[in-house]
């Protein structure tokens, strides 16, 4: 027999049965009445339960009672809606305390559950190295805010340094230039340097040094015999020649020029003298001026003691490292008595004088259609590329004088982590490897060679050791420390240009000791000369002590001083040579 399952109404004006349906005949011949109650709803809202197979009986004896279609029975509807609303606006409450967060690091909690004796020691041990990283951390944290009063500087030592020379009452402040200011600077030099004269000799790199290690290190040896000179710009004669010529209208040395070009690196105060004579500038130092000494440690965290008894302080540290980087420059050198020689001999050493081995090229940029500018470059020795081309080398040395303060140890990383230990460099010495890579891009060297010279012992500031030599060509090298060479020009640009609105005179380029800027001071015409005195000093003080030369090393200074002593107590003394001529 077939089943009749009815009729589906349809609604053509909207959702659920008509309001008027027909009454289908339901099984049996009965006809549905219209009657029947229903509930409007939308389409978003919840239905009620259908069929609920889930329901149980007031009592356990109900459940025998109940009928097998009680779960379709729809008598409850409002109950079953009344049910779904219920779930819906229901939700779980989490009744545990937020969890306290310690305020003055980990606090041990002993109300845990307890753990196996393994998994206790283990959390204890991680519970105590999370403290110590917080204790460091939290460290770390003081020291900045204590020493750091803005990016980059130490604050504790800047507020203690003082300039690099007295300013004096009658000096004017023409210019104060914050270091914000160079960083945005950029100048493009196009033409290519012309070498005008090359002066000097030099002898060829001894490359057996370039597979020195810790392991088959090399005492540093002293060379007395050898003169280095430290001629500023203005007594220079090949200089003084050339600016008669009138070849350019600036005048200076590389190393005047590269302390200028890296000057946003710098932290200790230093100063150039600028004299503007006619339509000529020249860019000098005073003598025992502070670029005639290398920096130690100038951009690390930690300052180093002022203390000049000191072995490690700043001062004594400053003349160690000139003392070494002097011997290294001519250790690492074929010493056969073969040198190669330019167009004319040193112009600063006499016939009995044995000089360094050194090179001077006076080059010119052309900066515009009115500026040029000369200077004079080192290189310190010569050499041959594979293809038999000569080369010219720059030789430095970095000095390591206590691992416990620099934190690394070169006799043992170096051999296996040379990168860690120039990363190291870098960020303590930046400003000295930046000028340094700054005089090789200006000389025009086509590699720079870097030595690694130590402490024998670390109390003993006498004798020292080559650890190893690593040779870099001098623009890769400008890359790797993100060094500009558009910015270089672009700062010593900038400050021409300043000083040639000046008048005719006498100007002082001073380095703020306490803050990242350069200030300009107008000086009188007779400012650093012999017979000028900076202030009023008894009689007894206006004697210039010994340990002023800045070329001696403190071996040599003791000497020196008994020298002095001597002479001025004999009749008819004479004195010392000048710190330009003194042997390292």
């Amino acid at each position: 027999m077939g089943f009749d399952v009815g009729v589906v109404p349809f609604n053509p004006d909207g959702w659920g049965p008509p309001e008027t349906p027909a009454a289908p005949p339901l099984l049996g011949g009965a006809v549905a009445t219209a009657s029947i109650p229903f509930a409007p709803f939308s389409r978003s809202d919840k239905l009620g339960r259908i069929a609920d197979w889930t329901r149980n009986p007031g009592h356990p004896g109900a459940h025998a009672a109940a009928s097998r279609d009680s779960i379709f029975d729809f008598s409850s509807a409002d109950d079953s809606l009344a049910a779904a609303a219920e779930d819906s606006s229901f939700s779980l409450v989490d009744a545990k305390p937020p969890p306290r967060h310690p305020r003055f690091g980990p606090k041990w909690r002993f109300n845990q559950r307890p753990q196996l004796p393994q998994r206790r020691d283990e959390e204890v041990e991680a519970k105590r190295r999370e403290a110590e990283k917080e204790r460091a951390r939290r460290e770390r944290h003081y020291q900045n805010h204590r020493s750091h009063h803005h990016q980059g500087f130490r604050g504790n030592q800047a507020s203690q340094a003082k300039p690099s020379v007295d300013i004096q009452p009658d000096w004017t402040m023409l210019e104060q230039i914050p270091f914000a200011n160079f960083t945005k600077l950029s100048f493009a030099v196009n033409d290519q340097p012309e070498d005008l004269l090359v002066c000097g000799a030099v002898e060829s790199y001894d490359r057996t040094y370039d597979r020195v290690n810790p392991k088959t290190q090399r005492r540093l040896e002293r060379f007395k015999n050898r003169h280095f000179f430290k001629i500023t710009t203005t007594d220079d004669p090949v200089i003084r020649r050339l600016a008669e010529e009138d070849k350019a209208t600036v005048f200076a040395t590389d190393a005047i020029l590269a302390a200028l070009m890296c000057t946003p690196r710098s932290i200790l105060s230093w100063d150039i003298v600028v004299q503007r004579v006619g339509n000529k500038l020249f860019f000098d130092k005073r003598d025992g001026a502070q670029l005639d000494l290398l920096t130690v440690n100038e951009t690390a965290q930690e300052q180093l003691p002022e203390n000049k008894d000191d072995i490690n302080s700043a001062p004594s540290l400053a003349v160690e490292a000139t003392y070494i980087n002097q011997n290294f420059s001519q250790q690492v050198l074929v010493r056969d008595g073969e040198k190669v020689t330019f167009d004319e001999p040193n112009p600063f050493a006499t016939e009995n004088e044995e000089a360094a081995s050194v090179c001077y090229r006076y080059r010119r940029w052309k900066l515009d259609d009115s500026i040029s500018i000369i200077a004079r470059c080192e290189v310190h020795a010569a050499s041959v590329d594979p293809s038999g081309a000569r080369q010219f080398l720059t030789l430095n040395a970095l000095n390591e004088f206590d691992p416990k303060i620099t934190g690394v140890d070169w006799k043992q990383k170096l051999e296996s982590q040379r990168g860690a230990v120039l990363a190291t460099e870098l960020k303590n010495n930046a400003n000295k490897l930046a000028r340094w890579t700054a005089q090789a891009l200006l000389s025009g060297a086509d590699m720079m060679k870097l030595g690694y010279v130590s402490r024998v012992q670390p109390r003993d500031h006498f004798n020292h050791s080559i650890l190893t030599v690593m040779g870099y060509k001098p623009r890769d090298f400008a890359a790797q420390i993100n060094l500009n060479t558009a910015n270089m020009w672009g700062i010593v640009k900038s400050l021409v240009d300043i000083c040639m609105k000046f008048e005719e005179g006498k100007y002082v380029l001073v380095k703020d000791p306490a803050k990242p800027q350069l200030r300009i001071y107008q000086v009188p015409n007779d400012a650093f000369e012999n017979d000028y005195v900076e202030e009023p000093l008894p009689e007894e003080e206006q004697v210039r002590p010994a340990t002023d030369d800045v070329d001696l090393t403190a071996e040599e200074m003791d000497a020196a001083a008994e020298a002095e002593a001597n002479k001025a107590a004999a009749p008819g003394g004479q004195g010392e040579k000048s710190a330009e001529t003194t042997v390292a």
